[in-house]
């Protein structure tokens, strides 16, 4: 299998799998999350940098996103096993389909 030759923005994922960009960015802050070497840091002259995913990485997110979605708790969950302030649990489960 070749090396992939594009990558895609984590807030240009958010938006192609139809999910919140911050669920995103707090998956992505955990590179365990994702499969080895598909999620990639690019130095674009910010602090900050930007993460970015290969086509396998996209899937691999999916993949863990469903995977969250059975948890006891799901989303909401993960989020607290994060430790993110409830003000963005929040924003982010506002933003979550409702079933």
């Amino acid at each position: 299998m070749g090396r992939p030759t594009y990558v895609y923005t984590i807030s240009y994922v958010a938006t192609l799998i139809g999910e919140n960009l911050e669920l995103i960015q707090e998956i992505a802050r955990n590179s365990d999350n994702i499969d080895y070497g598909e999620m990639i840091h690019a130095h674009d002259g910010s602090e900050e940098g930007i993460t970015t995913f290969t086509d396998r990485g996209v899937e691999s997110l999916k993949e863990f996103l469903d995977d969250i979605r059975t948890w006891e708790g799901g989303i909401r969950q993960f989020l607290a096993n994060e430790q993110c302030d409830q003000e963005k649990i929040e924003r982010i489960m506002a933003d979550q389909p409702k079933s």
